[in-house]
């Protein structure tokens, strides 16, 4: 079990050295309403429900990040197949989802693209002008390491529309939610991962939002 006193901390420390509440949540793999909790509140209380996610085994080496991005690809190709659709980018959330999003499309020979949220607010971003770009109706596969309540996807989806793009797929490693799409996407993860009648970062009953 994560000691919330640590996470309380770390997310204290990330906050003065200048991290958005977004930034530091994409760091901790926690939501934002988790993260903005323990900022305001610390380790008095509970948080909201929520499941600390690590993947640092993995982070920490490529052949690992290449093995990760080779099972999306496998099922990018398997939901893409059933729905009769191709792409044309694999766009990655920055920044954690741009590693598996540049091995995912040197696997399916896609161009890559790269999305960064808003520091603070809840929605929207930009795209890098270094990367492909998402409009002119090129069909896009997003790619993000963690799903809490969607905001970052949501953001993308909205964003690749108004560009002119046409975001076939939301990729991540693990769905923290119940979702199976996003703003009508279709939604796939290696792993899904829920919190049931508590809280893991807690340690008691649930507070703050449920994940359905």
């Amino acid at each position: 079990m994560v000691d919330v006193r640590e996470l309380a901390a770390n997310a204290k420390v990330l906050r003065k050295k200048g991290l958005g509440v977004r930034e530091i949540a994409d760091e901790l793999h926690l939501s934002v309403d988790t993260v903005n909790y323990l900022i305001e509140y610390g380790a008095e209380g509970l948080p909201p429900s929520d499941v600390k996610i690590g993947w640092r085994s993995v982070g920490v080496s490529g052949y690992r990040i290449g093995l990760m991005s080779e099972l999306m690809a496998d099922i990018a190709l398997e939901e893409l197949s059933k729905s009769e659709k191709d792409a044309d980018v694999v766009l990655g959330i920055s920044i954690n989802g741009v590693p598996f999003a540049t091995l995912l499309a040197e696997i399916m020979g896609l161009d890559v693209g790269v999305y960064r949220p808003h520091a603070e607010s809840q929605a929207g971003g930009a795209f890098s002008s270094n990367f492909a770009s998402v409009g002119d109706g090129k069909k896009i596969i997003i790619v993000d390491d963690v799903l809490s309540t969607g905001a970052s996807i949501k953001g993308a989806i909205t964003d690749i529309k108004e560009a002119g793009g046409v975001p076939v797929l939301a990729l991540v490693i693990v769905n923290k939610s119940s979702l199976n799409e996003v703003d009508g996407v279709p939604l796939r993860g290696l792993i899904r991962a829920r919190s049931i009648g508590g809280t893991i970062i807690g340690g008691g009953a649930s507070k703050g939002f449920p994940y359905g």
